[in-house]
């Protein structure tokens, strides 16, 4: 299913455990730009869904996009007065990379390993040696405990916080 936030499980443990170097922001606007393309298949009818940009080379376009979009609103962002959600105005250029990054390339593994209709080496390969690599339950259990586990430290580094403040 496109923009799935089964996805963002991941990029939020890998942000807590790198929250300064990763830009969780950054890797699931990577992951809901590669699925502007299943989107657009299955709203067409069109099959196979995932094309192009669910392959290495096309997600590190996503990659650079996504990094562009940031770098050009960070730009923009005083002169238009955009909202400063989550923070984003203080993102850095190397975090917004990192974070886009491994959004992208992070978002084709798991894709690879749960979509038949993915060929993640082409245009060199058109093999899929990810399929079914582990079961679709484990991958989904794997993306919530991710979640968790991310939730888990910030709650702790919450608690930390407030016992070093009071």
């Amino acid at each position: 299913m496109p923009f799935t936030p089964f996805h963002f499980g991941p990029g939020a443990a890998l942000h807590t455990v790198a929250p300064k170097h990763v830009s969780f922001l950054a890797f699931c606007s990577a992951n809901i730009l590669i699925d502007i393309e299943p989107l657009y298949y299955m709203l067409t009818h069109q099959y196979p869904l995932h094309r192009f940009f669910h392959t290495y080379v096309g997600a590190t376009i996503i990659m650079v996009l996504t990094a562009l979009i940031f770098m050009l609103s960070l730009k923009l962002a005083s002169r238009l007065k955009l909202p400063n959600l989550f923070h984003w105005q203080s993102l850095k250029p190397i975090p917004i990379w990192l974070g886009a990054a491994a959004g992208s390339y992070s978002h084709i593994v798991l894709d690879s390993v749960m979509h038949s209709d993915i060929a993640p080496l082409s245009p060199f390969s058109e093999t899929n040696a990810l399929y079914q690599l582990v079961p679709l339950r484990e991958l989904h259990l794997f993306c919530v405990f991710s979640a968790l586990a991310a939730l888990a430290i910030l709650g702790v580094r919450g608690l930390l916080k407030a016992r070093h403040a009071g």
